[in-house]
């Protein structure tokens, strides 16, 4: 029965697999059950009030696993859904100064339902359909440098400098237990892949976990150097969820508490934000996982999005922020996940954590930082599906692939990416091979990145 529902052995996976790949991506992406929770609930919307810690632990861990299990039964594919960072950062310091939390959460109701709408109109598919093959490569490389940076930053491999944008370690030189925590779990996972070994992703993150509760309970570590989790044996294994935020949101109240404007550009940047950055990362998963057929085109990929757009309406109705298909997916790809049979345990996890949350709170980011690492290279293998010699893709794809780490956005390196394909075509004289969605996607990224000037225009 799970063969025929899940097409196991169509995508050429197990039950095993599966169920590796999905413990997997919730261990890759656990961390955002503790980290969501302190973005929002460091904010106070324009009343002074805040967001309790415990109701917001318990909305972000409920709406990523209804979201996540709905991708799992609905659209088939190894994506998790959660609370998108970016995106709680929008609803966090640009919604909620000018109005009240019930309000700016029903701006991400909003959000979730345009993008819904979207979908079940097949405009979303038709703009994913309408970027070039080789450019959609161009994406999944991009994202596999994106995510090996977010690995190497949380681990503390890669910092600020004081003098350089980023440097090696904390001080130019690798130092600390956290970062050798990460270096012995890097190596190791490393080992084992390439000798084959099975669930050697998994592995290597339960190891190097255990590892890093014994050295924080031996060494002397500096207060934060494990970055948002502390590994550390739990006080208590289960705790009682609170779902005091659920149902929390005033879906128009935001216009008229902040103004027109003011709410119509949140609502923008939350739309385009999500919208491309879950295609974004649809694409490059769906193209690691090997789902993308020659043409470039994702099985199932209408169901995919307005599940994804369901899950931006449920993370507002909950007050966990705006949800999204979470780039740390491509974690339990590289474990062999390959249907919705992973997202089902995933979502699982999630679900087990509104009573287990103290677990969540016990694998640091030096144990979950390489596989985000180890994917990440093997993201790079789409490359050599890139034309490099032809100018007309390889300008953009090397905007798409650079400007993803270097402005720490998928959103960003997609625009970037568009808009040169766009323009270089004009500039030659081939206007016949741009869709017209693809000029009028270029049009709407021209206005996300001059939203800044077009809001001074209008104000």
């Amino acid at each position: 029965m799970l063969d025929r529902f899940f097409e196991l052995s169509g995508r050429g996976t197990t039950v095993g697999r599966e169920v590796r790949g999905g413990i997997t991506t919730f261990m890759a992406m656990a961390y955002i059950i503790l980290l969501n929770p302190i973005i929002l609930g460091g904010a106070q919307d324009v009343t002074g009030a805040k967001l309790t810690i415990a109701q917001l632990t318990t909305s972000t861990a409920l709406a990523a696993a209804i979201s996540t299990l709905l991708m799992a039964v609905i659209g088939n594919a190894p994506l998790a859904l959660a609370a998108g960072l970016g995106l709680n950062a929008v609803v966090a310091y640009q919604a909620a100064p000018f109005m009240t939390w019930p309000q700016a959460m029903g701006l991400v109701v909003l959000e979730g339902l345009i993008i819904i709408v979207l979908a079940v109109t097949g405009l979303r598919t038709l703009i994913m359909n309408a970027i070039p093959l080789a450019l959609k490569h161009a994406i999944s490389v991009g994202i596999g440098l994106f995510i090996a940076l977010i690995g190497l930053v949380d681990a503390g491999f890669v910092t600020r400098g004081s003098g350089t944008p980023v440097q090696l370690g904390a001080t130019g030189r690798l130092s600390g237990w956290p970062v050798a925590v990460f270096c012995f779990g890097l190596l190791l996972m490393i080992a084992l892949f390439v000798r084959g070994t099975p669930a050697a992703i998994l592995i290597s993150i339960v190891v190097t976990a255990v590892l890093a509760i014994v050295v924080n309970e031996l060494a002397t570590i500096e207060p934060g150097a494990w970055g948002v989790v502390t590994p550390r044996v739990p006080e208590a294994l289960v705790s009682a969820p609170d779902f005091g935020l659920v149902g929390q949101f005033d879906l128009f109240g935001g216009f008229a508490r902040a103004g027109a404007l003011t709410a119509t550009v949140v609502l923008f940047t939350l739309v385009l934000s999500g919208f491309f950055d879950a295609m974004g990362t649809i694409i490059g998963v769906s193209d690691e996982a090997g789902l993308v057929d020659e043409r470039g085109r994702v099985p199932r990929l209408g169901r995919i999005l307005t599940v994804d757009g369901v899950g931006g309406v449920i993370g507002g109705v909950v007050s966990a922020s705006a949800g999204t298909v979470f780039v740390e997916s491509a974690a339990g790809v590289g474990e062999g996940a390959r249907t919705g049979l992973a997202s089902l345990f995933t979502g699982a996890l999630f679900g087990l954590t509104l009573l287990f949350t103290p677990l969540a709170a016990v694998v640091p980011a030096a144990a979950a930082a390489p596989a985000l690492v180890l994917v990440g290279a093997l993201m790079m293998m789409q490359s050599k599906n890139v034309p490099w010699q032809d100018l007309d893709i390889a300008i953009p794809a090397f905007l798409t692939i650079s400007l993803m780490p270097f402005t720490y956005s998928i959103t960003n390196g997609v625009g970037a990416g568009v808009i040169a394909y766009t323009l270089i075509k004009a500039a030659r004289g081939r206007f016949a091979e741009i869709p017209w969605l693809l000029w009028a996607v270029s049009l709407l990224f021209l206005a996300y990145f001059g939203i800044n000037a077009l809001e001074e225009l209008l104000v």
